[in-house]
Order: C-alpha cells, then structure tokens, then sequence
C-alpha cells in the first residue's frame, strides 16, 4: 500500500524554491509519490455564472507534465500522478509523447490519471468538442497504449488514424500506467478494460465504496484480467478528525483492497474537507502529522 501526498501549488506558490522544497520534504518523510490537479483554462473568478459550475483562474495550477519533470530532476524516489489529465481536451499522440518523455526522465514513476471532463469552458478554449468527450477519450487510452507498446504502429479508429507511425522515447515497460478517475458506468466499463488503476472520490469509507469496488472487480473478470493488477486510489482529508479517526480510515481502505491513499490537503467535498491553513509550513505540517499517525500501517 503506497502513501501519497497532494501538491498543494495554489497555497505554497509555483515558483520552483517551494515546489522543490516540499517534494524533498514529503520524500523525506516516507511520502511515495505526489499528486498534482490538471487545469487548463478557468472563467474570470468575478464573474457570477449563474450557479454553473465553471473552474476559474482563482486558484493557479501547473501542468503536471511540466511540474514533475522538474520534480523528477530534484528527487530521488518520489513517484508522480495526475489526477487527472482531461484527456480529451488533449492531442491523444502528444499526451503518449509527454508521458513517455516524462516516464524516461523519472524512470517509470509516473502514473497518468485521466478523466473526461466536466468544464466546458475548457474544451472551447483548446477547440475541442464537449459532447463526445467520453467516446474521444476512451479511444484516445487504446491509441497510447499502442503507441506506448511498439515503435510502429497502424491505428484507424473514429476519431484517431495514423498509417505506420510512431514515438521515441517510448517507456521501457512498453506502456505508462493509465489511472481512471470518475464514478459513471462508462467510467467502471473503461476502467475494466483499459486501465492500470481506479480512482473514486466519490464514495467515504463504507458499505457504498465495497460494494462499488465488488462492482469493478466483476466487471474486470468479465474482461478477463484479474482485479489484483487494477489498482485504487482514495483521497483522504488530514483537515478533518483525529490521529485515531484517520488510522481506522486507513485500516478500513487497507482491508478493503486500496493500493494508493493520497493525503490531500485541499481536496473538499461532502466527505473530504481541506486543512485550515493555506502556508506552506501549514501543509507540512498536516502531512507530517497524517504520515506518522499511520505509518505502522503502511
């Protein structure tokens, strides 16, 4: 089981002195990989959207393609995750280009989170179609993964061709792990078939999250793999409870099959809330705290 830390860039700051600071700090505290959000374009934050729900420019994000490729040069053993990629926003064969130079340049430790979306704000700035967001994405994983797994290849699908073309570097595995994150069907049925791991934020720890992790490993047997090489990614909020509270949170996610806990500090939802403090020695601390609370459940 793997212990992760979010990387908090709109508290800390972007500049490279803190992003480098608090990556060897967390690695120095047992942390195994960090997590960074992917945001493109945002509305004006003054503006009132009418209840819509539309990301803004408020809070700064880096790309995580760029960000840990510096990370990758000022660590040693840190691992790295989106979470998560918009991929259909993206250029299918330039995402399997940047995750492969970025997989040589930290030797395998990084794993690509992918999502389809819900700003649309975005797709319309980059000149992508919202609507077939889903089907675009699904097909987009198959092209990079083939791409990833030999040096030529000949692909026709409905939104993708390529005639006896290819990358280089390729990964040395002959595939970057690809990590599904959202709760829809679709999202289960991709995952399934497709994916190297699952992250469902939705579900708190509880009869909801077992039976929606029964769900997948059904759904991954139907496909013929074996739910063991899929893993789980969960969230988990330093901000709320107790050293005791998050040690049973913890026990429950080990027992329930979770190969990945992330810490993240500003994650909020019905069941997640962030840290109180917004500084750097703020987030250290709460991760400092989460890690030596559970570390003898590692």
């Amino acid at each position: 089981m793997q212990l992760g830390a979010s990387l908090p860039v709109g508290d800390i700051g972007t500049g490279p002195a803190p992003l480098r600071d608090y990556a060897q700090a967390a690695e120095g505290l047992g942390y195994q990989y960090l997590l960074a959000a992917d945001h493109v374009l945002g509305g004006n934050p003054d503006i009132d959207y009418g209840g819509r729900r539309v990301g803004t420019t408020a809070t700064a994000y880096h790309d995580p393609f760029v960000v840990f490729a510096f990370l990758a040069g000022v660590t040693k053993k840190m691992g790295f995750a989106s979470g998560v990629v918009i991929l259909a926003q993206r250029q299918a064969a330039l995402v399997a280009k940047q995750a492969a130079c970025l997989d040589e340049l930290c030797e395998g430790r990084f794993r690509l989170g992918i999502g389809v979306g819900w700003n649309e704000i975005e797709f319309q700035g980059l000149g992508m179609d919202f609507r077939t967001r889903g089907r675009r994405s699904a097909e987009q994983v198959r092209f990079m993964q083939a791409l990833w797994a030999e040096p030529s290849i000949t692909f026709k699908g409905e939104f993708h061709q390529l005639d006896d073309g290819g990358i280089n570097p390729r990964p040395k595995s002959g595939r970057v792990p690809v990590w599904f994150g959202g709760h829809a069907e679709a999202t289960f049925k991709r995952t399934a078939k497709y994916g190297d791991g699952f992250m469902p934020l939705q579900y708190p720890a509880g009869d909801d999250a077992l039976k929606a992790f029964d769900k997948l490993r059904a759904l991954i047997r139907a496909e013929g793999r074996d739910p063991a090489a899929v893993g789980l990614e969960v969230w988990v909020s330093p901000g709320k409870g107790t050293p005791d509270d998050w040690r049973r949170e913890f026990t429950f996610w080990k027992k329930a099959g979770v190969t990945h806990v992330t810490c993240h500090t500003t994650y909020v939802s019905n069941h997640h809330k962030r840290i109180a403090g917004k500084g750097y020695a703020d987030h250290l601390d709460a991760i400092t705290r989460y890690r030596a609370a559970v570390a003898d459940l590692l």
